[in-house]
């Protein structure tokens, strides 16, 4: 077993956000030697990191050349230059998530391919390579609304998501490379965070529910245990097993999931790396998602995923009508709470919706757990002054 803590090992991460500066918390308690890269000094790993690297994760050269400096790659955004990682892979770089996953996940219409290539259930998708392609599809009958539109590339926080119900609604939308799936009737969205490791060993975490936002097509509430029956459970985490199977992936699978009327499971998404779905687990989780991926990428003995307790994670989004220096209001008030614990990510600067940090909840109860989780969302407000 090589040697990873207060040595000379030195792991790399391509992105230093909010995931990346809980990821710090479990490599600083392991005395693992991490360096960071990202485009921006103020980036919330900036100054948690042992050696910060400011550059662009979209250039070739900047991301190989980080990736020279490192002994082992990984990332915490998957908007890379996957260029750059085949090149460095091709040199002897060891990198988890593979260079090869991630070229299919970055684009979704290749997701989608890949899931019906897989046998992976998945809602019925059309590819189109410019959005004229898909407007010329609906003046000649071949598709109908409603759908729901996705750009193929950079979506993120539901930014690059629509519903579209007429004509008008594909005028605002960006002209480039889209895929429209059919709109799912469902009665929950659901994850599953998968942990596997270069052993092919897996283990998966307990199944959640996501309540979205809806405007902003944004997580809002995260609850664990979901509240679904056992059998559906079971089948949702078979499904995202097999899918890290399918990939023969190393380290955290994202696994975003539509529960339908039927009781089916359809894989929505993925995401290659720790995920909002699984913020809960700093708290309720014997093992949290972020130590869990650092055992996965290093092959060390997977963590246990079950839960303590039951957990809620409410997200803190920037408020409407605010943007510049963040404050946030009535942050003690919710301090005086039971098992109440906020995460701050460290961004000085708040705009609508923009991610500022999260709140968990825990408790027996998991119903009683969600009214305190409203009780947070109405009490805290992340506003600018």
């Amino acid at each position: 077993m090589k040697n990873y803590f207060s040595s000379p090992f030195k792991l790399g991460v391509l992105g230093g956000g909010q995931l990346g500066r809980m990821l710090l918390a479990e490599t600083q308690k392991f005395d693992v030697y991490t360096a960071i890269l990202d485009k921006s000094l103020e980036a919330p790993c900036a100054k948690k990191c042992d050696e910060f690297h400011q550059g662009d994760l979209l250039d070739f050269d900047t991301v190989y050349n980080f990736g020279k400096k490192v002994d082992l790659l990984t990332i915490e955004i998957e908007n890379v230059n996957i260029d750059a990682l085949d090149k460095l892979e091709k040199e002897g770089l060891t990198i988890y998530p593979k260079p090869s996953n991630l070229r299919v996940i970055q684009n979704k219409a290749s997701q989608k391919k890949f899931y019906k290539d897989n046998n992976i259930p998945t809602a019925d998708f059309n590819h189109y390579a410019y959005l004229e392609e898909l407007k010329h599809s609906y003046e000649n009958d071949i598709i109908d609304f409603p759908l729901v539109w996705k750009a193929a590339r950079f979506g993120y926080d539901g930014n690059g998501v629509k519903v579209v119900r007429t004509i008008d609604d594909l005028e605002s939308l960006p002209a480039g490379e889209c895929i429209t799936e059919s709109l799912i009737p469902f009665k929950n969205e659901l994850a599953v965070i998968v942990a596997r490791n270069t052993n092919g060993e897996s283990t998966t975490y307990p199944v959640v529910e996501m309540e979205f936002h809806p405007e902003a097509n944004q997580v809002e509430y995260v609850i664990c245990p979901a509240r679904i029956n056992d059998t559906v459970a079971k089948k949702a985490q078979e499904i995202a097993i097999k899918v890290a199977d399918a990939f023969d992936f190393v380290g955290l699978l994202a696994v975003e999931m539509f529960q339908t009327e039927n009781d089916e499971i359809l894989v929505n998404e993925v995401a290659p790396r720790t995920h909002n779905s699984g913020h809960y687990s700093i708290e309720a989780s014997y093992t949290n998602q972020f130590e869990q991926h650092v055992r996965s990428i290093l092959n060390l003995p997977l963590g246990n995923t079950e839960s303590k307790v039951a957990g809620i994670m409410v997200n803190l989004v920037g408020a409407e009508g605010y943007t510049g220096n963040v404050f946030y209001e009535n942050l003690e008030d919710i301090l005086r709470i039971d098992g109440v614990t906020p995460h701050i990510y460290g961004k000085k600067t708040t705009k609508p919706f923009r991610k500022m940090g999260h709140v968990t909840i825990v408790h027996e109860d998991v119903n009683k757990a969600r009214e305190i989780a409203q009780q947070v969302k109405e009490t805290v407000k992340v506003i600018s002054k």
